[in-house]
């Protein structure tokens, strides 16, 4: 049975039937709590609360009279619809209509229920019954010589695919970071490999860019090769680790929430094993700065959807991963264009 597509849908129908059966974030594990939390994902409007046994997610409307639940409270276990208190379990059955106590409840009145997972402190979900390929692995998350970051989100005005692959981009390091980071004196980006596998890439890139902030350039080794290595998991997740001189790791997951096809919620929980006895808000600031560097240019690409298509844009070298990741999507069934 073809599933019902969310209304005013961005997406065409092949893009989001092969889109909805990944895991996607969609909130941060301490944004869920006893009161009803509203998400979007590709389109489909959630609600999301916490309770006794763990986190539920619904679609965010009772199916009395079409009001969000999440206008709603949570007694309980359980969600209540605002407009005339019709009461949900957290299996999504209603198990209370106040106006009728004692009545029969019709079974259709059962809310259409998404799985949950809760790692690397993100809520995801899945809007399909299918079993969904695994999530992005970060084994240093759970190491306990690891400290745990959690920046603000970033919501762009643009297409999961074009941020996910600005992330990936090493060629633009000079031109857009100068203010963090990068330097125009240092432009050249060294051949490397890319290692496409059936649920992702690995990238291993070495050069001779530092990532200290413009301010501490100085503290970087004279002739360091930073080796930062990427590992894609489609569509929207890719974890950078950055090897720092003297052993230092730094992990960076950007996890994409495709909300619709031309916005995103970008969720970046960081691991690190050093400075762990430092303020953090200068490590909020430059994840903030860097950000907001490549939003200003992903939010003015044209076309504004990643095109599938590599005949569609020029490509050089230095895109070698960008090449691989435009071919993995492809793979997954998803457009020329990738969306509408």
């Amino acid at each position: 049975m073809q599933m019902a597509l969310p209304r005013n849908c961005t997406f065409s129908r092949p893009d989001w039937e092969a889109l909805a059966r990944f895991w996607h974030p969609v909130a941060f594990s301490h944004e869920v709590g006893s009161a009803p939390f509203a998400a979007t994902l590709l389109d489909q409007r959630l609600v999301l609360y916490r309770h006794s046994t763990g986190v539920s997610c619904f679609a965010d409307l009772c199916l009395h009279r079409g009001v969000p639940l999440s206008m709603g409270w949570v007694t309980g276990d359980d969600i209540v619809c605002k407009y005339h208190g019709f009461r949900y379990a957290a299996t999504g059955n209603c198990v209370e209509i106040p106006a009728h106590p004692g009545a029969a409840i019709p079974p259709k009145l059962c809310l259409t229920s998404y799985p949950v997972l809760e790692k690397y402190g993100v809520v995801w979900t899945c809007l399909t019954p299918d079993t969904p390929p695994l999530l992005p692995a970060i084994p240093e998350w759970d190491d306990a010589s690891y400290q745990q970051i959690f920046p603000n989100t970033i919501n762009m005005e643009a297409a999961a695919g074009r941020q996910v692959e600005g992330f990936l981009d090493v060629a633009h390091f000079a031109w857009i970071h100068t203010d963090t980071f990068g330097s125009r004196d240092n432009p050249v980006v060294p051949r490397y490999d890319v290692e496409p596998g059936p649920h992702g890439l690995h990238v291993e890139y070495r050069s001779t860019v530092s990532n200290y902030p413009t301010a501490l350039q100085h503290k970087a080794p004279a002739d360091y090769l930073w080796l930062r290595v990427f590992d894609v998991t489609f569509p929207f997740s890719a974890r950078l680790t950055v090897h720092f001189p003297e052993g230092g790791r730094l992990v960076i997951l950007n996890a994409a929430c495709p909300i619709s096809a031309r916005k995103t919620r970008v969720f970046v929980p960081i691991a690190r094993n050093f400075d762990q006895d430092k303020s953090l808000e200068p490590v909020y600031e430059f994840n903030h700065r860097v950000f907001a560097e490549d939003q200003e240019i992903v939010e003015r690409q044209c076309p504004e959807d990643l095109p599938t298509d590599l005949m569609e844009e020029v490509h050089i070298r230095a895109d070698r991963t960008s090449i691989e990741y435009r071919k993995g999507l492809a793979a997954l069934g998803l457009g020329r264009a990738y969306t509408t």
